[in-house]
C-alpha cells in the first residue's frame, strides 16, 4: 500500500469537468488578466470571509509585501514574527526592507506565543505578524490587544488557514489586512500560484487594488512603485469551482483528524496537535512531535507512506538571517519543535483504508 502525504489526483477527480467548463469560459473570451472570474472570485471571498475587501493577487508571499507596503512598512522598521514558518513570511519583511523580530512558540499550537511580544517591542516596531499554522489561528485576541496598545499594525499570514476562525471570526479578518495562498497544496488551491489580501478597511482595499497594479491610478498615472502582481484569470476560474467545496474539505479535514486522535493518543512518545479552546482549525497540515522522529520518518517512509517535516530550521537561524544577531538558544521552543515535528497524511479524500495503515505503522514503530 502507498499512501501519499496529499493526493491532488483524487482531489480534481470528482471537479474536474466543472473546471475545464470554467476555463472555456476564459478561452472564449481571452480576458486573461484581471477577467471577470477574478472579480467574482473576490466577491465570493468577500462574502466567505466576511470582509469588506478581498484582492486578488499573484502570489501568498506577493499578499505579504502587498500588506506590508500598504502599511507603509519600510527600510528602518522592525515586525515581530514567529521563526516557526515558512519562509515568505520573513522574507517579506527583509524584502520591504524592514527587519524581522523573532519572539519563540507556544510549545502545544505552534503558532506565535503573544505572552513574549511586548517584551520584543521597541521604537521602531511597526507591525505584527502573526502566523496561523498548520491551519490553526493565533491567539488573536491578546495580539490584537498588544496592537492596540502600542498603536501597531497587524497582517495575519493566513497562507496555511482559510476559512479557521478564533473566536468565532474568520482568521485574516480580525488584523488590519490577512494575507491568503492559492498554492496547489494549501487546503483552497489553484493550478499553479496565486494569493489574496483581505482587509475590512476601506482605504487600504483602494491601496491594495493599486499596489497591484504598478501603483497605478487612473491608468498610466503612479502615486507608488506598485508591482506587478495579479491572480491569472484561468487560476481564478479554477478557484471559482474549488471554493464551493471548501467547507466540506475542512470537514473531511476534521473527520480524518478525530480518527487519528481516537487511534494514537495512547502513544506516550508523540503528543498529537493541540488545538485552542477558541480556534476552529482546519488542519492544513496534521503534525506530530515524535520522539525518535528521523527514525520514525525513516520507518513511514520504508512503508510508503507520506510524511514530511515542517520545518527543519527555524528562521533566526537561517543562513540570510545571520546580520541579525541570532544564535542557537534563542528561541529554544522553535529550535525543539524543528527536531520533533512530522507532519502525516490528513488530506480529504484519504481513504479510511490508507489512514488506519498510517496508524498501524507508527503503532507498530514504537512498540518495537
Amino acid at each position: 500500500m502507498k499512501v501519499q502525504l496529499l493526493d491532488l489526483h483524487a482531489q480534481y477527480e470528482n471537479i474536474m469537468s466543472e473546471i475545464k467548463e470554467e476555463m472555456d469560459k476564459v478561452f472564449a473570451n481571452h480576458n486573461y488578466i484581471l477577467g471577470n472570474q477574478v472579480k467574482d472570485f473576490e466577491n465570493t471571498m468577500q462574502d466567505y470571509l466576511e470582509v469588506n475587501h478581498a484582492i486578488a493577487c499573484a502570489s501568498g508571499t506577493d499578499a505579504l509585501v502587498l500588506a506590508l507596503r500598504a502599511l507603509q512598512v519600510g527600510p528602518g522598521d522592525e515586525v515581530i514574527t514567529t521563526p516557526f514558518t515558512f519562509f515568505a513570511t520573513a522574507g517579506s519583511i527583509a524584502r520591504v526592507g524592514a527587519v524581522p523580530v523573532f519572539v519563540d512558540v507556544d510549545e502545544d499550537t505552534f503558532n506565535i506565543n503573544p505572552d513574549l511580544i511586548e517584551a520584543a517591542i521597541t521604537d521602531k516596531t511597526k507591525a505584527i505578524i502573526p502566523v496561523h499554522l498548520f491551519g490553526q489561528p493565533a491567539e488573536m485576541d491578546k495580539i490584537m490587544e498588544i496592537a492596540k496598545r502600542h498603536h501597531l499594525k497587524v497582517i495575519e499570514d493566513n497562507a496555511q488557514g482559510i476559512g479557521s476562525k478564533y473566536a468565532g471570526k474568520y482568521s485574516g479578518s480580525i488584523g488590519d489586512i490577512g494575507t491568503l495562498s492559492f498554492f496547489p497544496s494549501k487546503n483552497l488551491g489553484c493550478m499553479g500560484d496565486g494569493g489574496m489580501c483581505i482587509t475590512q478597511d476601506e482605504q487600504l482595499g483602494k491601496d491594495l487594488v493599486q499596489l497591484r497594479k504598478h501603483g497605478e491610478n487612473p491608468q498610466y498615472f503612479h502615486k507608488w512603485v506598485g508591482y506587478n502582481s495579479r491572480l491569472d484569470t484561468l487560476q481564478a476560474a479554477v478557484l471559482n469551482v474549488k471554493i464551493k467545496y471548501l467547507e466540506g474539505w475542512s470537514d473531511g479535514r476534521r473527520k480524518n483528524a478525530k480518527l487519528y486522535y481516537e487511534k494514537l493518543a495512547d502513544i506516550k512518545e508523540i503528543k498529537l496537535p493541540v488545538i485552542h479552546e477558541k480556534a476552529t482549525t482546519v488542519y492544513n497540515q496534521f503534525t506530530l512531535q515524535a520522539e525518535r522522529r528521523d527514525e520514525l520518518m525513516a520507518f513511514l517512509k520504508e512503508n510508503q507512506i507520506g510524511c514530511a517535516i515542517y520545518y527543519p530550521k527555524p528562521l533566526h537561524i537561517q543562513e540570510c538571517f545571520e546580520n541579525l544577531g541570532y544564535k542557537e538558544g534563542d528561541l529554544p521552543i522553535a529550535e525543539k519543535l524543528a527536531k520533533k515535528a512530522v507532519s502525516i497524511p490528513i488530506y480529504t479524500e484519504l481513504p479510511e483504508e490508507h489512514q488506519l495503515f498510517v496508524i498501524e505503522k507508527i503503532r507498530e514503530f514504537y512498540n518495537k
